[in-house]
């Protein structure tokens, strides 16, 4: 049993002003809000209730879900249940490509469960969806966020095969806590799925989230880890603890620290870095379909 930080009673940590989130408007957003209500569509942003909804689908941008909504892993700061997964539903590719046909998607952006119970990992369904995208949407662009495949290269080989525009498994935290945050995952493991996405030439992206007690130096290293082994694009976002049952929030981090870590990050030589209190994985995931030539 790994035991996480306990802040006393006395001391509530109160949302600091900066994570203040404007309501979504705008005539795209209210398009798509409407597309959305009238044929029950699905999307991760809505049902994580992201912070950034309204600016995303105002740009065109929407993230979904696929392989279910029940997660093999049980990582101490994600609200996504874990359990038994259901049967993998073999129409989804085609359902989700209607979705997005249908909502005009200009950048997509899929996500998915960690689905351990499967002998694939999930990757047959993953690569079937991009195509499906492609057939019925072939302007759309595509991100994939992918989780590590339990280090079973062959599955990550299928999504590398459909080459969506950009490839993206999120590093979370930093090296020392990641035993506490990620139970099941590896922070090595996550490097070495990275390193084979950016060999494979794709545009490589990587995520961490601030505010688990790591220090500077903590972040830094990690930030230099997914330099090293490609990374194009990195996004660095403030954890937001989602019930009483996951990691508590031990530090709020301010706009200046994130806007410090940006700079320390372009100095490097990452394309692009996303640095805020309010940063998602897919935050202006669409400005990232640079030039890799």
């Amino acid at each position: 049993m790994i035991e996480l930080p306990v802040i006393p009673a006395n001391q509530v940590q109160r949302k600091p002003d900066w994570l203040r989130v404007k309501l979504p408007v705008g005539k795209e957003y209210r398009h798509v809000r409407s597309l959305v209500d009238e044929h029950k569509l699905h999307t991760i942003c809505e049902s994580g209730n992201c912070p950034n909804m309204g600016e995303c689908w105002g740009a065109g941008t929407a993230t979904f879900m696929i392989l279910g909504n029940i997660c093999t892993r049980s990582c101490s700061f994600c609200a996504v249940a874990t359990g038994r997964p259901l049967a993998v539903e073999m129409d989804e590719p085609n359902r989700v490509a209607e979705s997005v046909k249908l909502m005009q998607v200009k950048h997509c952006v899929i996500t998915s469960v960690d689905r351990d119970d499967l002998k694939d990992g999930g990757s047959t369904i993953w690569a079937e969806t991009i195509n499906a995208i492609r057939r019925e949407s072939p302007e759309t662009t595509l991100e994939t966020l992918i989780p590590d495949f339990k280090g079973q290269w062959e599955n990550l080989e299928r999504v590398i095969a459909v080459r969506p525009e950009v490839v993206s498994h999120n590093l979370e935290t930093v090296r020392r806590l990641t035993r506490e945050v990620r139970i099941q995952a590896k922070y090595d493991r996550s490097l070495e799925c990275l390193r084979r996405i950016s060999e494979a030439g794709l545009r490589t992206k990587s995520g961490i989230m601030l505010g688990f007690g790591e220090t500077e130096e903590d972040v830094v290293e990690a930030m230099q880890d997914l330099f090293n082994v490609g990374v194009h694009i990195l996004t660095i976002g403030q954890y937001l603890q989602p019930s009483k049952a996951h990691h508590p929030v031990v530090e709020w981090i301010t706009p200046a620290q994130f806007e410090k870590y940006k700079e320390i990050g372009l100095k490097m030589g990452f394309k692009y870095v996303e640095s805020g209190p309010l940063v998602r994985s897919s935050y202006h995931a669409e400005k990232h379909l640079f030039d890799m030539q």
